[in-house]
């Protein structure tokens, strides 16, 4: 998967596709007919904070403008009044300071109360129940609504086997149980209504955590390459279209790119990855000829391929706000610093409360980030503990349409200096489902 960089740095002549609202700030003298620096577009990566002077093309389209030099002097990034503008211009209601160059994951992960680790056996089963109590409320909603209450009933049931996954996922990082075993059955089990397999998702995710927000290596969302944009036009215009409208669903993608093909494990990991796909294949086998024999083709639609596609579309936009933002940048291993990443590149996103008690906390994100070993029942009091000593470097927010539009209009292809190039910055004439996006999306924060 992946994710991009901050919007163009200047507004040019005539009409301009807005990025989401922002506050008013001084604007700069300009030429007539050119409009000023709005604060989404002051953000340039790290400390970089000399004065400049950029280049503004024109627009083909417009006609005959020539390109414009104007001076910026955005704020320090320091500055708080900097950063409350563009957590309001982007949708958040944080953005953290930059973490000291010699603060460890050590020292953070240090700070954490012992408690955050320990393993209760009764609180883990006690989220088993929760998650099969409401994914069976959901079948029995989708058996007994009507065709018009159906989407409410298939976004309960998504949301509620999104549970399920959240359980694998803490059998993965060994903070479900402190029997190795159960932990590989029940996560296995827990990924089978998700034909997901275990084993090769484990691996793979491993290495996220492992290089998270490191460019290339993290096995999660990345920026797009530029020279992959630029390969050839019709991979570009599917990418388009992937990190556009289909993004809330790429998450498919990258379940079908990186989990089935053998030659994508290390040799010590194969076995395992067969055993997981021979159980996800056996459920394929049995289970969906089970269903479609009880209730046919429309009733394996209805009962499983729609609570899939909501389980896909919340897979897909937890996982890009998790490390998702035109400020976050994604850095080569040369770069790259353990602390800043799981610290500064990882959100806190806040969703209502029955999505945060069906999905198991998953969003508590930051201390997931700090160590994979808190069990999800413990992520908030984890939380807590990191607000209270290293609250100023985290980035925080509570979903929203705002949040939601800048992710998918502007982080797109990878810069250096900028972390994110998006679309219509680069190929504007192929970029029609971004201006789609920025016309229909809304901009509430």
């Amino acid at each position: 998967m992946a994710s991009r960089i901050a919007d163009s740095l200047f507004a040019f002549t005539g009409p301009q596709q807005c990025l989401p609202r922002v506050p008013q700030v001084a604007h700069a003298r300009l030429s007539p007919g050119v409009y000023a620096v709005r604060p989404i577009d002051l953000l340039l990566r790290g400390h970089t904070h000399r004065r400049r002077t950029l280049l503004v093309p024109a627009k083909k389209r417009v006609g005959c403008i020539k390109a414009v030099s104007v001076p910026a002097a955005p704020p320090s990034a320091d500055s708080a009044e900097e950063r409350e503008q563009l957590a309001e211009s982007y949708g958040f209601k944080q953005i953290g300071q930059d973490l000291p160059d010699n603060v460890t994951l050590k020292d953070i992960m240090d700070t954490l109360p012992k408690e955050v680790f320990e393993i209760d056996d009764v609180k883990a089963w006690k989220s088993v129940l929760v998650s099969v109590t409401s994914y069976a409320l959901g079948l029995f909603m989708i058996a007994k609504s009507p065709w018009y209450l159906l989407p409410l009933a298939w976004a309960w049931t998504g949301t509620a086997v999104t549970g399920f996954f959240v359980i694998g996922h803490d059998c993965a990082h060994k903070s479900f149980s402190k029997n190795k075993l159960v932990e590989d059955i029940v996560g296995t089990l827990a990924f089978l209504p998700l034909v997901y397999p275990y084993e090769p998702w484990r691996f793979k995710h491993d290495r996220h955590h492992a290089k998270t927000n490191m460019l290339v290596h993290d096995t999660a969302w990345q920026p797009v390459p530029p020279e992959e944009f630029d390969s050839s036009p019709v991979l570009r215009k599917a990418i388009i279209l992937g990190y556009g409208p289909v993004r809330p669903w790429l998450s498919i993608a990258h379940w079908v790119n990186w989990h089935f093909n053998l030659r994508k494990f290390r040799a010590s990991e194969v076995n395992r990855v067969k055993i997981s796909l021979a159980c996800v294949f056996a459920f394929m086998a049995v289970g969906w000829p089970l269903i479609i024999y009880k209730v046919g083709i429309l009733g394996w639609v209805k009962f499983w391929l729609m609570p899939w596609l909501g389980y896909h579309f919340w897979m897909s936009t937890f996982t890009m706000v998790h490390h998702t933002a035109p400020h976050i940048p994604f850095k080569p291993a040369d770069e790259w610093n353990a602390a800043q990443a799981q610290l500064n590149g990882t959100v806190h996103c806040d969703y209502p409360s029955w999505i945060e008690i069906l999905c198991h906390d998953i969003n508590v994100h930051i201390p997931h980030h700090i160590s994979p070993r808190i069990p999800s029942y413990n992520l908030r009091a984890a939380h807590e503990s990191i607000q209270e000593n290293w609250g100023k470097y985290t980035n925080l927010a509570t979903w929203n349409w705002r949040l939601m539009k800048t992710i998918m209009t502007v982080c797109h292809v990878y810069n250096k200096e900028e972390n994110y190039i998006p679309f219509d910055r680069l190929a504007p004439e192929e970029s029609q489902p971004i201006t789609f996006l920025k016309k229909t999306m809304p901009d509430y924060a």
